[in-house]
């Protein structure tokens, strides 16, 4: 084939150009900015933040009323053992003075050390029915 004879036609533009399309995204926006996420959740942990420093104080002011009473209440359980040690020490005595009545020169309550210092009873008195291994009959 030669030129003369068969006309190549090319493809070309129409006149004025195509007609112009978008090819970028074009999407909503959605939400709130980066900027914005972040102030967001900084307030959100700015108040828990703050809740826990609330929870702080509630704790140490509680037990700082835990301490104050067991303070108050110290001498008041203390006297309350010292009364029950002494009727225990009462009941220990009588007991003694029963089961020792028929021995001469025994003097029921009296220490084994002869000083005029307390000396508080080195065994506790546990009641019978308290002790390990008690059955009942």
């Amino acid at each position: 084939m030669s030129n003369s004879t068969t006309q190549a036609s090319q493809d070309m533009p129409p006149s004025g150009g195509f007609k112009s399309f978008r090819y970028e995204r074009r999407l909503p926006k959605r939400g709130p900015s980066g900027v914005g996420m972040f102030a967001i959740c900084g307030g959100i942990m700015a108040y828990g933040w703050y809740r826990v420093y609330l929870g702080l104080d509630e704790r140490r002011e509680l037990e700082r009323e835990k301490v104050w009473s067991r303070i108050y209440l110290t001498p008041m359980l203390i006297a309350e053992a010292d009364r029950d040690e002494y009727r225990r020490r009462c009941a220990a005595v009588n007991r003694e003075r029963e089961i020792m009545k028929d021995i001469p020169g025994w003097v029921p309550g009296e220490g084994v050390y002869h000083g005029k210092r307390y000396a508080p009873d080195t065994i506790a008195n546990v009641p019978l029915h308290q002790q390990p291994g008690f059955k009942k009959e």
